[in-house]
């Protein structure tokens, strides 16, 4: 089987983006960031997620973004609530960590330089979304061509790097019939930006509502037990 590297964060995004690589029949490797982020549970959810996708490896790597501050995912700001759609969809908000995609996939084609995996998957989305910039089809493509400039895999014409992003286009909604079709177990995974000490999600924040909204729109219930249903 091709080998694939997938960024895994152990949210729903990451976890439906693992199962479509899988089910196209390529070898998972997965690579999570410890980046400082406030919502560490995430790289439980990870841990979660890829052993039941059975990965062949799992990578955490240390980068601590938090160094940097500029962030509400990192602590120095607080995260927003109760934000709504359209303010969602306008802007940057202050959850944006700067240059976090950039630095991902970096590791991320490292890692696949290595294995002689030419195939990278990210699990960005460009329609319901909080307005990242580097979560758009331009910087995606961007950084493919650096990939392929950067490297010596690329240079010698050993690997013609691909950076996937099968959800770019979907809506949250759809995103989790997919997962569904794939057998996802979303009840692993992990959105929330400020959860409880339990790990329990806010509800509040726009990852969840994101992800509450999509659940909504696909006529399901998200299986993750939130601290405004305790």
């Amino acid at each position: 089987m091709p080998r694939a590297v997938v960024l895994l964060s152990g949210g729903l995004d990451s976890a439906v983006t693992a199962a479509i690589a899988r089910s196209q029949g390529r070898e998972l490797f997965a690579l999570s960031v410890d980046y400082g982020q406030r919502h560490r549970h995430e790289l439980e959810a990870a841990r979660r997620v890829a052993q039941s996708l059975a990965v062949r490896d799992h990578v955490i790597v240390p980068v601590d973004l938090s160094r940097f501050g500029r962030s509400a995912l990192t602590g120095q700001y607080e995260v927003p609530k109760d934000r709504p759609a359209d303010e969602m969809a306008s802007g940057i908000p202050v959850t944006y960590v700067p240059a976090r995609n950039t630095v991902f996939l970096a590791l991320a084609l490292g890692y696949a330089e290595a294995l002689s995996a030419a195939d990278i998957f990210l699990g960005v989305n460009a329609v319901d979304y909080s307005g990242y910039p580097d979560c758009r089809p331009e910087f995606i493509a961007a950084f493919q061509r650096l990939a392929n400039l950067a490297t010596k895999a690329g240079v010698q014409g050993q690997l013609d790097f691909q950076i996937h992003t099968p959800l770019a286009g979907l809506t949250k909604a759809q995103i989790i019939r997919r997962g569904l079709e794939l057998g996802v177990d979303f009840g692993l995974t992990h959105s929330c930006y400020d959860p409880d000490p339990a790990g329990r999600p806010c509800a509040r924040c726009d990852s969840c509502l994101l992800r509450l909204k999509g659940f909504a729109e696909a006529g399901l219930k998200d299986p993750l037990e939130y601290k405004a249903e305790s």
